[in-house]
């Protein structure tokens, strides 16, 4: 039995009927099964079924054995409702020992190293935890709850649904907890003209920064590190019809890719429905994607002065210098990386050239 110091409740470490406490307690007095109906008032089959199990203590039936044995009605409702979680638990051990194998597909290692669930050396105790953190009461439910409608993950390389569900898991448990002001799009429009600024400061700056910022706009922003096998750099959905959620990992871990990807999921929450998720790397709409892309290179590099770089790097007989790269992101107002990143992805140079200028970030701590 558990320790019951300084508490009168029963609490069995045993799955037993309260009948078998109900039997004792007749014996200790020397009262009939018989005898106990007639004075509750109770069919003696009734009394019967209690003592054996198969027929539970109600709270009715709970008071008048209070006022016939003198032993409180509360203890009587509290061993029959042990008794039946008892049971309910036992069945579910039962249960989850047939689905261990689950847990194969779950990166359980990292979610403990990150400190997302503890560590169990029982395999049941270690399913259960990782059902806690989905939230979910059994496996099979992980596939009707963690169905968004476009999946944004990598083509190039085949995603555990599971690891990315944990990623998804995790972001949507920090946003609950970002305490947001409604969503306002034009705020956030105008907000994300003021963001870009922040792609020249380090990432213990723009960080804190980039959180506020999209808080006070309605939209949640989650840094979430990139479990193994769930290859996505970014996410978004919504929470509510008021909260937005962007969540980013560092999957490609320098700051081009990274703020492109934010501004890519803004744009997704500009354009696009409420209804929709968006994980970074899948193209199920080429369209919607399109549009992203688009509104994050113009977000980040604005039209005309991306036409005016073209026409000075075309109108070079060589590729600009590293020097020249620099000014351009300070007369634009971004990081030069970023600017890299652009001008590698159109072909204007090499992806071999100038990577130097890119900021590569790294998760403090986990």
């Amino acid at each position: 039995m558990g320790n019951s110091a300084g508490h009168n409740e029963y609490l069995p470490d045993y799955v037993s009927p309260p009948g078998d406490t109900l039997k004792e307690a007749l014996e200790a007095i020397g009262m009939t099964q018989r005898e106990l109906a007639e004075r509750t008032g109770r069919p003696s089959k009734t009394i019967n079924e209690i003592i054996q199990g198969k027929a539970a203590i109600t709270p009715e039936t709970a008071l008048q054995l209070e006022r016939v044995l003198g032993v409180p009605a509360g203890f009587w409702i509290r061993r029959e409702q042990h008794y039946r979680e008892s049971l309910a638990r036992q069945a579910e051990n039962e249960k989850l020992a047939e689905q261990i194998d689950w847990l194969s597909k779950v990166p359980v290692k990292t979610l403990v190293s990150y400190g997302w669930i503890k560590h169990a050396e029982d395999k049941i105790e270690q399913l259960r935890g990782v059902l806690a953190f989905f939230g979910i009461a059994s496996p099979e439910r992980l596939d009707s709850v963690y169905q968004p409608a476009v999946f944004r993950q990598s083509t190039a390389f085949e995603s555990n649904p599971v690891a990315m569900a944990a990623w998804l898991r995790k972001g949507n448990l920090m946003a609950q907890n970002i305490v947001c002001a409604q969503y306002d799009e034009d705020n956030f429009k105008r907000t994300l003209a003021r963001m870009r600024s922040l792609t020249t400061e380090a990432p213990q700056v723009f960080q804190p920064k980039l959180i506020d910022m999209c808080a006070e706009t309605g939209v949640a922003m989650a840094f979430v590190p990139e479990l193994p096998q769930a290859r996505v750099s970014g996410a978004t959905y919504w929470l509510t019809s008021n909260k937005a959620v962007i969540q980013l990992s560092l999957r490609y871990k320098t700051n081009d890719q990274l703020w492109f990807t934010f501004f890519h999921e803004a744009g997704h929450i500009l354009l696009h429905g409420k209804r929709d998720t968006f994980l970074e790397g899948n193209s199920l709409d080429n369209q919607k994607e399109r549009e992203a892309n688009d509104f994050a290179a113009k977000t980040l590099v604005p039209a005309h002065e991306w036409t005016r770089l073209v026409k000075e790097i075309k109108g070079m007989a060589r590729y600009p210098s590293v020097s020249e790269i620099e000014r351009w992101g300070n007369e634009i107002g971004i990081a030069p990386g970023i600017l890299v990143g652009r001008l590698q992805h159109e072909k204007l140079v090499p992806i071999t050239h100038f990577n130097k200028l890119k900021v590569r970030l790294e998760w403090a701590n986990n």
